[in-house]
C-alpha cells in the first residue's frame, strides 16, 4: 500500500446499471482518496492486496451475485486469505426486484476474509421483470447515482481520515 489509501472498486455489469453505480462511487471517492476501478474479470489478488479498502459492485442475476463477480472471488479468495483482515468494505447491487441474495453472498465472503463492513449494502432496484426489460441496457436516474456517489464519497473520506 502507498501513503495515500486506495479504495479498490471491483465491478461487473451486464446492462450498464452496476457499471454506472461503480463509476458514480469512483468519481465521488476520487475527491477523497486514491481510487482503482477494475472490472471483476481483470482483478487479481495483487490488486486486492494493494488496496486499503473495497467496494464490490455487481448485478443480481437469478437471486445471486453475477457469475463474473463470483469468479473474481473464486480466483482471489485463497491467495489473499489472512492477508487483508480488518480492511473496510461495502457492497452495491443492481437488482430487478430484490438484490438481497447477491448482497448476502458477498457479505458472507467478506466475513470469511474478516473484512469490516463500513456501511449498509446499497441495492438499486431497476424493477426489470420481463426478459426484455431484464436484458435491456439500464440508465439510472440522478437520485440513484447520487446514492452511489454518497457511498463512494463516504468511503473515500473515511479512508483518507483513517476512520476505516
Amino acid at each position: 500500500m502507498t501513503d495515500t489509501p486506495t479504495v479498490l472498486i471491483i465491478w461487473h455489469s451486464r446492462t450498464g446499471a452496476a457499471q454506472a453505480m461503480a463509476q458514480a462511487a469512483a468519481d465521488a471517492a476520487a475527491g477523497e482518496c486514491a481510487v482503482r476501478l477494475i472490472a471483476a474479470a481483470d482483478a487479481q489478488p495483487a490488486d486486492v492486496l494493494e488496496a486499503a479498502g473495497y467496494l464490490f459492485v455487481c448485478p443480481e442475476n437469478l437471486a445471486s451475485m453475477t457469475g463474473a463477480m463470483k469468479e473474481f472471488f473464486d480466483r482471489c479468495y485463497y491467495p489473499v486469505l489472512r492477508r487483508i483482515e480488518g480492511r473496510p468494505y461495502a457492497v452495491m447491487v443492481a437488482a430487478g426486484s430484490d438484490g438481497a441474495g447477491a448482497v448476502r453472498q458477498i457479505e458472507r465472503i467478506a466475513t470469511g476474509w474478516r473484512l469490516k463492513q463500513i456501511a449498509d449494502s446499497l441495492i438499486v432496484c431497476t424493477h426489470a421483470q420481463t426478459p426484455e426489460a431484464i436484458a435491456a441496457p439500464k440508465v439510472l436516474d440522478a437520485r440513484e447515482l447520487a446514492l452511489c456517489g454518497e457511498m463512494g464519497a463516504m468511503f473515500g473520506a473515511g479512508l483518507a481520515m483513517g476512520i476505516f
